[in-house]
């Protein structure tokens, strides 16, 4: 059998940017639709089952993953009232329905699935009202994410004849008296020039105002309605991951905007009838302030929770006290304060720990934590505000099998070339050396911290050891930290990533030839990047929904939207810095690159596959005796609300990969 498939024709393309000549050979693979596109990915097809079904181990691989992904999975309660509403896909489903927890007991209230007669329905997202009688939730099909906005009543579970198109990634806020809510909608069919719309449950929805648009369609709008009587509406507007503005009306008038930064950020909400904000204006480590709707300016905001040296990601209020989370080396730490910010105590969180949901409300006293392990799914804690203490409500159990003890999880600390110091997160194989797999992110403020990776458990059974490296330009120490691994800053997050391989080479864990890398999105960028820069360290590398053309990125799909992250190659300047790290025009012929396995989603709303397409056919001719393998696959997009019947087969493909090349 060949190592890689037959030749992949060529277009002589050279653009000249900047003065710069700019290689393309493989344009051709853009038009992802075409017929001759087409027929190449089916022949990728071919030659990826081809190798992959040859894998020994993967048939058990596969029956394993079969009963670690099927045991489920929680996500983080939204209290109301009385009522709880959480995500949660049990045992032996394909999908995560919308489950509610009350006095009488637990049910489900939307399966998507069964509602859209399709197994890739899949809940986007939801939203419930304040008194909880009623839920906005979003719902798409076949990985695509344009959610179709539903809303359904609590008490039966039944629809409403309400229903809104073109709402992807949706913020909903109903206004005080449950009549009515502020939506965020997209025109039909784009993905740029999101706004807000207000719906009269009941009405046209054709009849719906608008009433907020950003002036830059690629800015993203939050409403946030309250105060006294509703009398408020408050629109965030997020422009890229690391600015924003703050717009406020009185109900009816127009909006000004009180608050706008300058590579600083703020999210405003109302709790109940006051204005609260996340913000790091003057606190890179973000403070929450209390604002006046009537005094605005940022001269009469009231700090709450002042900053301190360990990053605030979240608060939420109850209806008597302030429950704040911060990440203290990337591990979730709660604290208790009252509505006025005073502190009052610490939750008893499990040691190197996620809290992937703070659930409080001022409509309800009951506080819930969801919280995750490396080594443990989701669970919820019910937390007494007044003690901290907290009284365990269930939640998923460790897979039949996998015996928790015999995979410790410890930090590892190492510095990057500039001396950054930095943290490894270490979780299986307690000694020796073996087979390694190292995985990151580092962008759009994201932070990587201890989270249950079930498709992992076979790998660690099979003597694995998973660390997790804390980058640059993510949000795990505060916006300095971002902003060191973004724009011009991006090779950082590389030289980081490049140090981590290293520290765990040079600590005895594994060789180059057992370490292998991970990474999907922009985590793929960085696997992109490492291959190409520092080929040497790694064994085996898997890209997943990647982004490898860093000059033509932003002109597919939504990817505009990422310039305040990466840069715009319209610009001389940035250009500079996306072309001298974009992998695909740092392949070279000649060079030992180790196996390659790359995937896409045919369907992709986020990242265009022709990325991963380009770069497998400009891999494959540039390096004819090694391997890469393009796996696309059908009815899929980046990966969001994928069911578990196509998840099973594609991290069984993953972990065989690895498996079969580290040694």
């Amino acid at each position: 059998m060949a190592s890689q498939p037959p030749f992949t024709r060529v277009q002589v393309k050279v653009d000249i940017v900047h003065g710069v000549e700019v290689a393309d050979p493989y344009r051709w693979l853009e038009e992802t639709r075409a017929p001759e596109v087409s027929e190449w990915v089916a022949e990728q097809r071919r030659h990826a089952r081809a190798v992959l079904d040859g894998y020994p181990g993967r048939a058990a691989l596969e029956s394993r993953l079969e009963a670690v992904l099927g045991g489920g999975m929680l996500g983080p309660s939204v209290p109301r009232g009385s009522r709880r509403f959480f995500a949660r896909r049990d045992a032996g489903k394909d999908q995560a329905a919308l489950h509610v927890a009350e006095a009488g007991g637990e049910r489900i209230l939307l399966d998507p699935a069964a509602l859209t007669g399709d197994s890739t329905g899949a809940l986007d997202w939801f939203y419930p009202s304040s008194d909880g009688e009623l839920v906005a939730a979003g719902i798409s099909t076949g990985g695509e994410e344009r959610s179709v906005l539903h809303l359904l009543r609590t008490a039966d579970g039944g629809l409403l004849a309400d229903r809104i198109e073109d709402c992807p990634w949706g913020q909903v806020e109903f206004e005080p008296g449950g009549t009515g809510f502020l939506y965020t909608v997209f025109p039909k069919g784009a993905f740029y020039g999101q706004h807000v719309r207000r719906h009269r449950i009941g009405r046209p929805v054709a009849e719906d105002p608008v009433v907020f648009r950003p002036a830059d369609p690629t800015e993203s709008p939050e409403p946030a309605a309250g105060g006294p009587g509703g009398r408020w509406v408050a629109i965030n507007v997020n422009r890229g991951w690391g600015e924003s503005s703050l717009w406020l009306a009185e109900s009816g008038g127009d909006f000004a905007e009180v608050f706008r930064g300058e590579g600083e950020s703020l999210r405003a909400w109302f709790s109940g009838e006051r204005l609260l904000a996340l913000t790091n204006a003057g606190a890179p480590n973000w403070r929450l302030v209390e604002i006046d709707p009537e005094q605005p300016g940022r001269e009469s905001w009231r700090d709450l929770v002042a900053e301190t040296e360990h990053v605030l990601l979240e608060v939420e209020a109850s209806s008597d006290r302030l429950l704040v989370h911060h990440l203290v080396d990337a591990c979730s730490w709660v604290s208790v304060h009252n509505l006025r910010g005073e502190f009052e105590g610490i939750v008893d969180l499990p040691p190197l720990a996620t809290v992937t949901g703070l659930g409080a409300h001022p409509s309800a006293t009951e506080v819930f934590l969801t919280v995750e392990t490396f080594t443990r799914p989701a669970f919820v804690l019910g937390v007494d505000p007044a003690t901290g203490r907290f009284t365990p409500l269930g939640g998923l159990e460790p897979p039949a099998g996998f015996e928790v003890a015999a995979h410790p999880v410890r930090q590892l600390r190492f510095s990057s070339a500039d001396g950054t110091p930095s943290l490894l997160f270490l979780v299986g194989r307690a000694e020796g050396d073996g087979p390694t797999l190292l995985t990151g992110y580092g962008g759009f403020n994201v932070s990587r911290t201890p989270i249950w990776t079930p498709a992992a458990v076979p790998f660690l059974e099979a003597g694995g050891l998973l660390a997790v490296a804390v980058l640059r330009g993510g949000g795990e120490y505060g916006e300095r930290w971002h902003r060191a691994g973004m724009l011009e800053s991006k090779q950082n997050v590389f030289d980081d990533f490049a140090a981590a391989a290293q520290a765990l080479i040079a600590g005895g864990f594994c060789t180059p030839s057992t370490l292998g890398m991970l990474g999907r999105s922009n985590g793929g960028l960085l696997v992109g990047a490492a291959l190409t820069q520092r080929p040497e360290l790694f064994g085996a590398a898997v890209c997943q929904v990647p982004l490898l053309d860093m000059v033509r990125y932003e002109r597919f799909r939504i990817a505009e939207l990422w310039n305040r992250e990466y840069g715009s190659a319209a610009d001389p300047d940035a250009f500079g810095w996306l072309h001298a790290y974009s992998p695909y025009h740092h392949v070279r012929a000649g060079t030992r690159y180790p196996p390659l396995l790359l995937l896409t989603g045919e369907d992709d709303a986020r990242v265009d596959p022709s990325h991963a397409f380009k770069f497998a056919a400009l891999m494959q001719a540039a390096n004819p005796g090694g391997l890469t393998l393009l796996r696309v696959a059908e009815r899929a997009g980046h990966g969001q609300g994928k069911p578990v019947s196509q998840l099973v087969p594609e991290e069984a493909d993953i972990w065989a990969f690895l498996l079969e090349h580290l040694r």
